[in-house]
């Protein structure tokens, strides 16, 4: 999320015409059409984050900046060329970092926290918990995972209370210690 991506179509020859197509799991699907002939491009349903852009020596691009969730989907290149006429498709998966955070509760047990996180984050706790992770899923595909502390006989400290929570995701790793 956040970050910019960069899909290439194979650059095989000279391009005639280059199209991209776009469908994505939320919204409408989009098309950048480039002529060659003309050097002009026409823009059908796109938002203004996506781009084509042309580099000399390197291969045709569809930039993506700042790509948010709403812009996972297929995204599909159509080249013609003095070589022939080529496909790429790529599906694009958009990973949302979660909001880790770790606090006490009213009966003063440790709790934490991963917030919007995509896919869902996994919760450990140092020492073990028999506690289980309770989600909750959101309308832009991030899903919350919380988990409070359940000390069990034998998890209990001999001479302090440090509660550690490990968080677990794609986007990045988190851990911080609590003494309720």
């Amino acid at each position: 999320v956040d970050d910019r991506s960069v899909l290439t179509c194979p650059l095989k020859g000279t391009i005639t015409m280059l199209t991209w197509r776009t469908s994505p799991k939320a919204g409408g699907p989009c098309s950048l059409v480039y002529r060659a002939d003309m050097n002009m491009t026409n823009r059908t349903n796109c938002s203004d984050n996506i781009n084509l852009t042309f580099r000399p020596g390197l291969a045709p691009a569809l930039e993506i900046r700042q790509v948010g969730v709403a812009q996972e989907g297929n995204y599909t290149c159509d080249m013609v060329s003095t070589e022939g006429i080529f496909h790429t498709t790529y599906d694009l998966t958009v990973l949302a970092p979660p909001r880790p955070s770790l606090y006490c509760d009213e009966q003063g047990s440790p709790v934490c926290e991963a917030v919007a996180g995509k896919p869902p984050a996994q919760l450990l706790w140092v020492p073990e918990s028999s506690s289980t992770a309770e989600e909750k899923g959101h309308d832009n595909g991030t899903v919350t995972v919380l988990s409070r502390f359940t000390a069990g006989s034998t998890s209990v400290t001999n001479v302090t209370n440090v509660t550690t929570c490990m968080v677990s995701h794609p986007a990045g790793n988190w851990s911080q210690s609590i003494v309720c």
